[in-house]
């Protein structure tokens, strides 16, 4: 992979995780913190103001979920046409453990979004409470935020997998054309034996 194609894949997965958290955090921010109740026969209606809070974090969603796959992609894109053996890959003991937490923190901050999105929207839908005492609340406050920051981070992870994973090719690639260059020393000494022994003869 040459430099240009790997620092496009790491601005990508950083642009696409940085929206991610500004689209939350502008979701935290723009949701309200209540309806109002109307007082309807028997029935609380909640009438909520207009926000794009449901729209902001669905957005949010599909933002880190592709920050995550240009960030897997970044690990298992062809070094210079070759790709490393997933199984090497792994046995870096670094890389497999902040692999695995960037996998983590993608998924848990994602879950978190979706379900304060869901929370919201059904929030929305579902405004006709038989409870006359129903307040008319939004989804929990501060996991649009929560989320938001949870997918900032998960996009450095993928960033720092990235890394190590360039680290991971260059010691694999290098190690594999040492060994190259020795098989052919030898093959050459070999050579060079076996005409020196017809030159004798």
């Amino acid at each position: 992979m040459a430099p240009s194609q790997t620092a496009q894949l790491a601005f990508s997965s950083a642009l696409f995780g940085v929206l991610s958290f500004i689209l939350g955090i502008f979701a935290e921010l723009k949701k309200p913190p209540y309806g109002t109740p109307i007082q309807g026969k028997d029935v609380i209606i909640c009438k909520f103001p207009s926000d794009p809070t449901v729209a902001l974090g669905a957005l949010s969603v599909v933002a880190v979920f592709i920050s995550a796959a240009l960030g897997i992609l970044s690990v298992f894109f062809p070094y210079k046409g070759k790709s490393v053996p997933r199984k090497v890959m792994f046995q870096n003991t670094t890389l497999f453990v902040f692999f695995q937490l960037a996998v983590g923190l993608t998924l848990l901050g994602a879950g978190m979004m979706l379900t304060g999105t869901i929370q919201e929207a059904l929030q929305h839908i579902h405004n006709v409470h038989q409870d006359l005492e129903y307040a008319c609340p939004t989804a929990k406050t501060g996991v649009f935020g929560g989320a938001a920051f949870l997918n900032l981070d998960a996009s450095i992870f993928w960033l720092i997998n990235l890394m190590l994973t360039m680290n991971v090719r260059e010691d694999y690639f290098g190690e594999t054309e040492d060994s190259k260059g020795e098989y052919r020393e030898v093959l050459t000494g070999d050579n060079d034996m076996e005409e020196d022994k017809h030159t004798a003869a």
